[in-house]
């Protein structure tokens, strides 16, 4: 039996009838997530409801959908009752008007009924708006509900939803911000024990399992696959196949999710040693340098584009001085040359997802309305550009990356050569990467900080963290 924990009725009641507003009219569609079998049907991944559908309706239990029909101000949620077959299995449950009364909702019927209400709203010629479906069963779904065909349907998505939603969702109040501080505070508990963790002659799946049995032992999940890795130039390294030896780099990139399901995300680099060599205490200062002139960019009204590039042109002011880059650094910023040690985005939205609301696409979540995303290598990968507002939160995540195949491939086509040192770049190639990331919430006057814990920075505060994982 899976525990449901909700807000108040009256707050998704409050977050529906402004949905309801925003809208106008039409038919609302809101498809929940159902089991989904890893290799035969009855042993299924771990449930995740989908977060629109958990955002206006709080019911984190399998097979469920709704309706907000806007024109007659009337709201349905369809699901089937548990026969005495599913509760050998999974225990009993609310019933479903009794799942529905908890978060206010008045009217349910039998999934089988979804369909037969679609096909009245389309013969009156109600629209009905639909979300972009992210998973293949969705997929399916939405072609037998409207017929829709699934090559057609992330087109045919309202667009008056997705912004609706995203208007509402992007701007976090007290009570989703002290969740994801708690998100961020455990995250942090799972990065602390990784500090703790790292040695020589351990294996990477040792530190990835200690990190993932904090958030285990909370009862909580991860908000994503965990990232725990010497090879930290590959940005999303999810296998761990490597023992750990002195003179690596360890990164990880891990966060918990509660059980309200919002997200923590942090990044730590550390050295697998007591000490990082010289060569890398070098790279990790510039690395600081970058993440803290970004920071100080964030207040209201300041675009977060506007700190992408101060640490991009941090990064380049520092290869500069390695003599791996020339030329002038805001310069090498603005054209996109840094994008060679920093090919990645300088963070993303943060909420009930990981990467918030990114399965309704990246251009309503984080770009202002006639703000157009770059196609541009580098650019391309920033989900956050917009001017920013009290209430969003939001990751910090400046790296510098050596990989070896792009600077072959930028190398062969002469790609910036008036900004880059090539032929220096050889002594650096086996250097693989690192990063650090935080979670800000922005104020009216600024930007804090999120979490109580404090994880490790600096390097002094690297290291003394790094000192009990030699101590037994």
């Amino acid at each position: 039996m899976q525990a449901n924990m909700t807000f108040s009725k009256e707050t998704y009641v409050g977050r529906r009838n402004r949905l309801k507003k925003d809208m106008g009219g039409g038919l609302l569609l809101f498809l929940g997530n159902g089991e989904v079998g890893m290799n035969y049907a009855d042993n299924t991944y771990c449930f995740r409801q989908d977060s629109t559908f958990l955002y206006f309706f709080g019911l984190d239990y399998a097979g469920l959908a709704a309706i907000i029909d806007a024109d007659n101000d009337e709201v349905t949620v369809f699901g089937n009752e548990l026969t005495i077959d599913d509760i050998v299995w999974t225990g009993t449950q609310p019933s479903l008007s009794e799942k529905a009364a908890m978060v206010g909702v008045g009217k349910t019927l039998p999934l089988n009924e979804l369909k037969n209400c679609l096909d009245r709203a389309r013969a009156k010629g109600q629209p009905i708006h639909f979300l972009p479906p992210y998973r293949g069963d969705h997929r399916v779904w939405l072609w037998e509900l409207l017929g829709v065909e699934p090559q057609a349907q992330t087109e045919r998505a309202s667009v008056s939803l997705i912004r609706a939603i995203v208007g509402q969702r992007n701007y976090k109040d007290e009570e989703e911000i002290r969740f994801i501080e708690e998100s961020v505070d455990l995250s942090t508990e799972m990065h602390l024990a990784a500090y703790r963790t790292v040695r020589p002659g351990i294996h990477e799946s040792q530190v990835a399992a200690v990190v993932e049995e904090v958030a285990c032992r909370h009862g909580n999940a991860l908000s994503f696959p965990t990232i725990a890795t010497v090879q930290g130039q590959v940005l999303h390294n999810h296998g761990f196949i490597h023992y750990l030896k002195e003179g690596d780099i360890f990164l990880l990139d891990a966060g918990a999710e509660t059980r309200m399901h919002y997200a923590g995300d942090l990044s730590s680099s550390m050295p697998v040693g007591r000490r990082f060599t010289e060569r890398q205490a070098e790279i990790y200062n510039i690395h600081l340098e970058s993440f803290w002139a970004a920071v100080d960019k964030l207040k209201p009204g300041v675009p977060f584009r506007e700190a992408h590039m101060a640490a991009a042109t941090k990064i380049a002011e520092g290869m500069k001085q390695l003599g791996l880059m020339k030329g002038d650094p805001a310069e090498a910023a603005e054209v996109g040359a840094y994008a060679l040690f920093f090919p990645c985005g300088l963070g993303h939205m943060v909420g009930l997802d990981v990467h918030d609301m990114e399965n309704l696409g990246e251009q309503y979540v984080g770009y202002a309305e006639g703000q157009q995303k770059s196609v541009q290598f580098g650019f391309k990968s920033l989900r956050l550009a917009r001017k920013l507002e009290p209430g969003f939160v939001f990751t910090v995540e400046p790296g510098i990356y050596f990989i070896p195949e792009l600077i072959d491939r930028w190398r062969a086509e002469h790609r910036f050569d008036d900004f880059i040192c090539y032929d220096k770049l050889d002594a650096w190639r086996h250097f693989t990467g690192l990063r650090n990331e935080l979670n800000y919430l922005i104020t009216p006057d600024g930007a804090r900080l999120l979490g109580t814990v404090k994880k490790p920075m600096s390097i002094e505060e690297v290291y003394r963290a790094k000192e009990e994982s030699f101590a037994s």
